[in-house]
Formats: structure tokens, sequence, C-alpha cells
């Protein structure tokens, strides 16, 4: 169960908020030489040429790009799913992600435009996967390694597993 700031929670469920909900994505691989960075916020300006708008938090910076991005569900049967859609890719990006061999992970957080340094929510390791693009957007879908979500231990104590209990 997640603990929510009453703040965030006005945020997300009233009819109009003076806060912002902002989510933070950290894409890592093991081919890339820094994690890339990106908020779907335009909090402060960087630079004008090129013009470029970020959003600090904890001392790191994320890039401001056109994300889509659909929180992961959280269903019984399945592992989280969720997409992801970067829009205004410059044209080093599709190269970049066509090269890699195996899935980058995904971390998303949720932050506050009023606390930026502290996270609401956050989802770690998600894998990229299913790759779709074309001259102005990157999609990919979001998954949960499918072991996540079995359950510990794996057997149960029943009858046909452990007859000689019952007897």
């Amino acid at each position: 169960m997640r603990v929510l700031s009453l703040n965030m929670r006005e945020a997300l469920f009233g009819q109009e908020s003076g806060e912002v909900p902002i989510f933070l994505l950290t894409i890592t691989h093991p081919d890339l030489d820094e994690p890339i960075r990106l908020t779907t916020d335009p909090t402060e300006r960087k630079s004008d040429t090129p013009l470029i708008y970020r959003t600090m938090s904890r001392g790191e910076e994320f890039i401001f790009a056109g994300i889509d991005v659909t929180i992961p569900d959280e269903q019984d049967k399945s592992p989280p799913a969720s997409k992801l859609t970067i829009e205004n890719v410059t044209r080093d990006m599709i190269p970049l992600a066509r090269s890699v061999n195996s899935p980058p992970s995904v971390k998303i957080e949720a932050v506050l435009a009023s606390a930026l340094d502290d996270v609401e929510m956050n989802w770690p390791a998600l894998d990229m996967s299913n790759l779709n693009y074309d001259a102005a957007a990157l999609q990919f879908d979001l998954t949960m390694d499918a072991l996540v979500t079995e359950p510990y231990p794996a057997g149960s104590f029943s009858p046909a597993y452990f007859s000689g209990l019952y007897y």
C-alpha cells in the first residue's frame, strides 16, 4: 500500500489544484555512459539556444521532453505493465534505441512541483520492450520481470503436495 502526502492526494483527486504532479524518468543501460533523465514538466529554463527546459530533483538534472507515461497497473495475475511515449526526439535517440541489444531499465518517480526532492511514488526496474518509432516519437512498452510477481514461497502446504501432513 502506498502512503501519499495530503498535497499529492489533493493534486491527484481534486477537481482543481494548485499542485502539479511531475513524473521523472531515469533510463539506464550498461551501454550508456550515464543515465538518461527525462521529466514531464518544463520547470525551469536551462538554455535559450537551443531551447531546453529542465527539472532539478535531489541534485540531478532531468531534461524536459514531451513524455506521455502510463502509470503501471497493479493486476493480481500479471506483472505491472505501462507505456512510454517520448515525443520530439532528436535524431541521435533513434540509432541509440536501435543499437541496444538488451532492454534498458526505466525508473519512474512522481514528485510535486512544490516539493521536487520528495518522491511520492516510484516504480523501479521496469524494462523497455517493443520499440515503435517514427520521425516524431519513440514508443515503448514498460514491463516488470514476471519473477517479481511470483508467490513466495512457491509451494503451498496442501493435501495435493504434502499428503503426509494431513493423516
